[in-house]
């Protein structure tokens, strides 16, 4: 994922959104006027920010602030140098001259909310971000007053905050964007400050970064909402296949976005999305990340789409049967429809004409998914065989839950539940298993946390489950589900960490068991685990547990997003 562009086209503020929607890590440089700046970001968050035209060093706000005196400083930096930059300033000051870590840490948030309010100004420019792993090495040398944090700070807080600053001095005619002078610093009081998380490793600060070629600029075309037809953005990394679908959706009266990067559609959305267009979604499963690497790019790309934009209309498009993608794709409540081979496309397209439109207006009518309580299983494979869906087909029986499953939903949609997610993970598991465990999945173990019909003749059931811990790194039954992210369903392996787990719910071993992950910023955080003990029965279709398993993630999402903002809010008052 590497963005290229102009300032005037693409701001700070729509910039920011972007990389936290991906949450990708990196680094966003800036020039404008002969002054340079950089923000770095790890899974999303702002890290780090520097600029030439910022006036003051980290270390004279310390100083400024009373946290340190001059001597202290000076000391904390010989100590540095002489024992080879292997430990970072912050960290000396803090173990060796009883510097109040907290002190440092509020500095260093305010440090970097002004580096990044100050560059709202710059109206004109040029800016990359280019897609890089924060990398270890000689980071502490050339930033010798780098501190680590343990969070980020969100960036879409620093672009509301930052565009509601620049608009306040705009009013008051205070804001004149011209370039500082490069302030003369001492090459050991360095510009950049850091807000790493996690003990993550450091980014050199002033590594060198290769300029990606800019193509000259095309004609700009006509603001999307002024242009003719329904908006479509159609993603696919093959140009014929793209140009062939964009040609017969634009004959049917749609206003095609065609394009070819993940990385670009996410971001064409984005701003479509900001202008008040709600644009329909055509995604190719089956091409590159946006990191470059894997085949399943398409399904990264509906992903980020359904968290950041759960209204929008999705469809996703394939030529080629994963499974897996396209079970996870239906989950996320988005049908896959079977495309034409690449070999076929003269043929194949008015072939497959029918079948697109007949599933973009169903999507469409349902407002961004799948309308939950009247999926027409029939309707579905109809569309995969290119067949049109039955005009008055008889009522099908709905699968288990999915009668219960929109209710559910909607009280998932208040993000200040917390902890209710679990319980109601835990409810809607009744209506498929006899017995369910869920379990918290943290840095080095899974813990048992809650569970319903486990043998409780003692009094012990949530004590016994309370207290499972099992090595994440060890072999169990859970290991594939924390490698996919996708749902597990099956016979339980014989390994000593999945016998272990199934002693503690009782003496019996279950025939088959279900598994499923709830994932939140893109880390599976809790599982679901179920049975039909005593009975034997077949667990059934799970597809609607499923469904609610993903939005619990990200009703979890919204919770904790609400939750950082709220907290940063009263840390800027």
């Amino acid at each position: 994922m590497s963005l290229v562009g102009n300032l005037e086209d693409l701001g700070l503020g729509e910039i920011l959104q972007i990389v936290s929607l991906s949450r990708r890590s990196g680094v966003l440089s800036l020039e404008s006027r002969g002054r340079e700046a950089r923000i770095v970001f790890q899974n999303g968050q702002v890290v780090r920010a520097s600029s030439s035209s910022f006036q003051q060093n980290l270390g004279e706000v310390l100083i400024q602030k009373g946290v340190i005196d001059l001597t202290i400083l000076k000391r904390a930096l010989s100590i540095q140098a002489d024992e080879g930059y292997r430990q970072l300033l912050g960290t000396i000051m803090i173990e060796r001259f009883g510097v109040s870590a907290e002190a440092i840490e509020t500095v260093v948030r305010e440090q970097i909310e002004s580096v990044v309010y100050s560059l709202f100004a710059w109206a004109e420019g040029t800016f990359e971000f280019e897609l890089q792993e924060i990398a270890s090495g000689d980071a502490t040398k050339l930033d010798p007053v780098q501190f680590m944090l343990h969070q980020g700070l969100n960036p879409q807080y620093l672009a509301m905050e930052g565009s509601r600053i620049i608009d306040e001095k705009r009013h008051r005619g205070e804001l004149i964007d011209e370039p500082a002078p490069s302030p003369e610093v001492e090459p050991s009081l360095d510009l950049a400050f850091d807000l790493l998380q996690d003990g993550a490793p450091a980014v050199p600060a002033f590594e060198t970064i290769t300029p990606v070629p800019q193509p000259a600029a095309a004609p700009e075309p006509p603001p999307a909402a002024d242009r003719p037809g329904r908006p479509l953005v159609l993603v696919d990394d093959d140009p014929a296949t793209l140009a062939a679908l964009a040609e017969l959706l634009e004959k049917h009266g749609y206003r095609v976005e065609a394009i070819e990067r993940s990385e670009d559609a996410l971001i064409r959305v984005d701003c479509l999305f900001r202008d008040g267009v709600r644009p329909s979604v055509v995604v190719d499963l089956v091409m590159p990340r946006m990191d470059g690497t894997g085949i399943l790019g398409g399904l990264e790309l509906l992903e980020l789409l359904r968290n950041n934009f759960p209204d929008l209309p999705l469809l996703a498009l394939s030529d080629f049967r994963n499974e897996d993608a396209q079970r996870k794709s239906r989950s996320l409540g988005i049908p896959v429809l079977m495309k034409p081979l690449k070999g076929d496309l003269e043929d194949g397209i008015p072939a497959f004409a029918p079948t697109l439109l007949s599933g973009l207006s169903r999507v469409e009518a349902d407002g961004g998914g799948i309308t939950l309580n009247r999926v027409n299983i029939g309707d579905e494979l109809r569309l995969e065989l290119g067949e049109e869906p039955a005009l008055a087909a008889p009522p099908l029986q709905q699968s288990t839950g999915i009668s219960q499953l929109r209710g559910m939903l909607e009280e998932l949609n208040n993000p200040a539940l917390g902890g209710e997610i679990i319980l109601l993970v835990l409810r809607f598991a009744a209506e498929f298993m006899n017995r369910a465990v869920v379990l918290l999945v943290k840095k080095d173990v899974i813990e048992g946390l809650g569970q319903f019909g486990i043998e409780d003749q003692d009094g012990s059931a949530d004590m016994r489950i309370r207290s499972i811990r099992i090595p994440r790194e060890d072999v169990s039954l859970f290991s594939p589900v924390l490698e996919t992210r996708f749902p597990l369903k099956g016979e339980p392996d014989a390994s000593r960490w999945s016998q272990m787990f199934l002693g503690q719910l009782g003496d019996t071993r279950p025939a088959e068991v279900f598994v499923g992950p709830i994932v939140s910023e893109g880390k599976v955080v809790a599982l679901l685990y179920g049975d039909n003990l005593p009975e034997e029965k077949p667990i059934g279709d799970t597809d609607s547990l499923e469904i609610f398993l993903s939005q619990a993630g990200i009703a979890m999402e919204k919770a904790l997003l609400q939750r950082r903002l709220q907290e940063q809010g009263r840390e800027g008052r």
